[in-house]
């Protein structure tokens, strides 16, 4: 038996394919996390309400859904609503993580599979692109557009790297007009640079499928998401699952997940595995974009009907995940503008509790899927923390999508070079955060 072994790069945190060939045929596609973090293991005996400054940590990019997910489970524990003009400023936030993960996903991570270079940075001939005058490449689009999301994290909490400004019982302050105002017009101003780079992302996928032959992946699966089905709220409180065939047939909350979700550990990755009852699912932006009647935007809808006259929906090609991350992308500016157009600083922000002890769970829609943060507490302190990572869904999708490609570039024990491009591109298409789901 032979082991083909491949490093992935491009992605947040570290992993590797390993695909088993024996006697020219496919045995099996393995995606292996390589590190081990321990979060839920060493945040026992914590102060529970120290854990939404402490589990942002798990990651630096995914910081955001972890700090508001922590701060939901403790008001869960607490019998605690937050006002509704908290809310508004915490959906900012999300979109503003939205932001910044779309557009280092679609420009920094994938745009080079399209262009056929090792990065955005590698060959600025190669990145060139007229924005209006705006940017005069894609690598500088891309880092301006990347700036604005963090520009949004850094408004609505307080700091970009690890936010502070979602507490329990709400925020810790509201937004000023005058600082509202400044990012509403940075927004304004970027919409044009997205659109362009978009396009011209939408038109290197087309090409990128005539060269190779085939989207990946395309057989459909079941869906995963815990986002609304008109005008997306990435903070709601239940989790939907759409069949194959494009029939929503299960809705459930956080605390309900086990009675619907199968998690399995493995032996050979330090990342578990989630199944719908057994059956292979898919989360993150593809699982979005075919659980949502309407975006709500104007020029995100116009992207959405674009997608579904020359794909249909539900749609199922693995790589179309990175056409559905630009029309997230467009919608979170569409949507972050109008909640900047709205008074943030005219109520109260956030009420009283008194902590208490017992189960929880915080429920938001990360970029890659839904996130449950899971705390028993017992005298103030948390003896359990289970962490739900919207990777682990999409686990068993990637390696069944890894069979695919190994089988289209091994023939007869020769192996096309192109197949790891291709291990590359499909592990891409799924974003995944290997930090995150290794825990």
């Amino acid at each position: 038996m032979t082991q083909l072994t491949f490093p992935i790069s491009r992605i947040e945190g570290h992993a590797q394919v390993v695909i088993e060939v024996e006697d020219g045929k496919v045995l099996s596609s393995h995606f292996e996390a390589t590190e081990m973090r321990g979060f839920s293991h060493f945040v026992k005996g914590t102060p529970a309400e120290q854990m939404p400054v402490i589990t942002p940590r798990i990651c630096g990019v995914c910081s955001t859904a972890h700090h508001v997910a922590s701060v939901k489970a403790l008001e869960d524990i607490f019998g605690v609503e937050p006002p509704p003009l908290a809310k508004k400023i915490r959906e900012l936030l999300l979109l503003g993580q939205l932001i910044q993960n779309q557009a280092t996903s679609l420009f920094i991570f994938t745009m080079p599979d399209r262009l056929d270079v090792p990065s955005i940075f590698h060959s600025l001939e190669t990145s060139n692109i007229s924005v209006k005058g705006v940017c005069d490449n894609i690598a500088r689009c891309s880092l301006r557009i990347r700036k604005a999301g963090t520009d949004i994290i850094s408004l609505a909490g307080g700091q970009f790297i690890h936010p502070i400004k979602t507490i329990i019982g709400g925020v810790s302050s509201g937004i000023t007009p005058e600082k509202a105002e400044l990012m509403k017009k940075e927004l304004n101003t970027i919409i044009p640079v997205v659109r362009i780079l978009f396009n011209h992302y939408w038109q290197l996928s087309i090409s990128l499928k005539d060269r190779i032959g085939t989207w990946g992946d395309d057989e459909p699966t079941f869906y995963l998401t815990s986002t609304t089905p008109t005008k997306p709220s990435f903070d709601s409180s239940r989790i939907r699952i759409l069949s194959p065939d494009g029939v929503e047939i299960e809705t459930f909350t956080a605390s309900e997940f086990r009675n619907y979700l199968v998690f399995t550990e493995n032996e050979y990755s330090y990342a578990g595995q989630t199944s719908y009852k057994g059956n292979i699912m898919r989360a993150n932006s593809l699982a979005r974009i075919n659980m949502t009647e309407t975006m709500g935007t104007p020029i995100a809808d116009s992207y959405m009907s674009r997608l579904e006259r020359a794909f249909g929906l539900p749609t199922h090609p693995i790589l179309l995940f990175d056409l559905c991350r630009g029309i997230e992308l467009i919608y979170a500016i569409e949507r972050a503008i109008e909640i900047l157009s709205e008074p943030l600083n005219n109520d109260i922000t956030s009420v009283a509790y008194t902590p208490s002890d017992g189960e929880g769970y915080g429920l938001v829609e990360a970029p890659r899927g839904p996130l449950i943060h899971r705390y028993n507490v017992l005298d103030g302190k948390i003896t359990e923390a289970e962490f739900v990572i919207p990777t682990v869904h999409n686990m068993l999708a990637i390696e069944r999508a890894l069979t695919v490609a190994a089988n289209r570039y091994i023939k007869s024990g020769q192996i096309n070079l192109e197949l790891e491009k291709a291990v590359g591109r499909v592990v891409r298409a799924f974003d995944p955060c290997i930090a995150c789901a290794t825990k």
